[in-house]
């Protein structure tokens, strides 16, 4: 009996194959389009508007992570329960949806790359801007964040054994000099000094971009969505312990709860699901610039939300590391 229509023979071990090409209930009769289509045009337009999607999601991070993690003055959630515990509502969430979907597990060789993936957006990004974000506002933070697609693309370049031209990396260290440069004109210390939470939030972009291309590539040939669960479940008998052990002991405003809430839910979960597949569709060079709007969604959402003032120093900082940014998206990335 012939397979029916748009269905190739074989549909599971097909389904496994194309996972990365399609998201939950879709059907592809192949990875290639049709001849004379536009593929690349149309595939790359899709990826770029889900990592908008996602950038929409992660760009409320910084302000929810400050509303439940207090301030030196009053602190609230400590940042290893933030991390953790977002980290671990996550993961559950996960187990709970590939049971329900009877996901296969994982090839042998995805679970290093997987290992990888959960170092960084897991553990590393979430570890340090919770520790962070108690000592420095949101939009202090998102202007030093503001590297993060600079830094995606570069490691997107690398793991994926492309050669951006001499020009890029000049950019690169152009942003990362006027980053350094507003981490020490707005440290607070006397001196050329650094605040630590400013070198936790650079060492958080550089963990970032390496979960993001690590991640871009597995979506690839998996399904996105199971790309952050496989993550976040494999990194659950960590996580879990370490969420119990660190529980909040005093009663907590429902304010720090609702940013605790969204940061595990959305940031950590469901963002991931259009970003993973994003880059999967668009490439992660190109797909990690849409990044450009998340320092000036995190500002604006940081004004109603936590009361922040946007100064123009803060602006103008952004605005030049947005433009590092825009000049090294339109330079020549070859293959090596």
């Amino acid at each position: 009996m012939s397979p029916p229509p748009g269905r190739p023979a074989g549909g599971a071990h097909r389904s496994r194959r194309d996972g990365g090409h399609a998201l939950s209930g879709e059907r592809t009769t192949s990875p290639l389009p049709p001849a004379g289509a536009a593929p690349l045009q149309s595939q790359e337009t899709r990826g770029l508007l889900l990592g908008l999607v996602g950038v929409a999601i992660f760009a409320l991070t910084l302000p929810m992570t400050r509303l439940a993690v207090g301030t030196p003055e009053a602190p609230l959630m400590s940042g290893l329960f933030i991390a953790m515990g977002r980290a671990a509502v996550a993961g559950l969430l996960s187990a709970a949806l590939l049971a329900w979907q009877r996901a296969p597990l994982p090839a042998r060789a995805d679970w290093w790359p997987l290992a990888l993936t959960a170092a960084g957006v897991v553990f590393g990004f979430p570890l340090l801007t919770s520790w962070a974000m108690r000592y420095v506002g949101a939009v202090h933070a998102a202007v030093i964040i503001g590297l993060l697609p600079l830094a995606t693309a570069a490691a997107g370049a690398l793991l994926h054994r492309q050669r951006p031209a001499g020009a890029f990396w000049a950019c690169a260290l152009l942003g990362s000099a006027l980053v350094v440069a507003y981490a020490l004109l707005r440290s607070g210390q006397e001196g050329l000094a650094l605040h630590p939470a400013d070198l936790l939030l650079m060492a958080a972009v550089v963990c970032a971009a390496g979960g993001y291309a690590w991640g871009g590539r597995l979506a690839q040939h998996m399904r996105a969505d199971a790309v952050i669960c496989w993550a976040l479940v494999l990194s659950l008998p960590a996580t879990l312990p370490l969420a119990l052990w660190s529980w909040p002991r005093a009663a907590l405003p429902a304010a720090a709860w609702g940013g605790f809430a969204y940061v595990a839910v959305f940031s950590m979960w469901l963002g991931f699901f259009a970003w993973y597949r994003g880059l999967a569709l668009g490439g992660t060079v190109r797909v990690s610039q849409t990044q450009l709007a998340q320092p000036f969604l995190s500002m604006l959402f940081a004004v109603p939300l936590l009361g922040e003032r946007l100064d123009a120093v803060s602006l103008g900082f952004g605005l030049a590391v947005l433009a590092t940014v825009a000049i090294g998206r339109r330079l020549p990335v070859q293959k090596r």
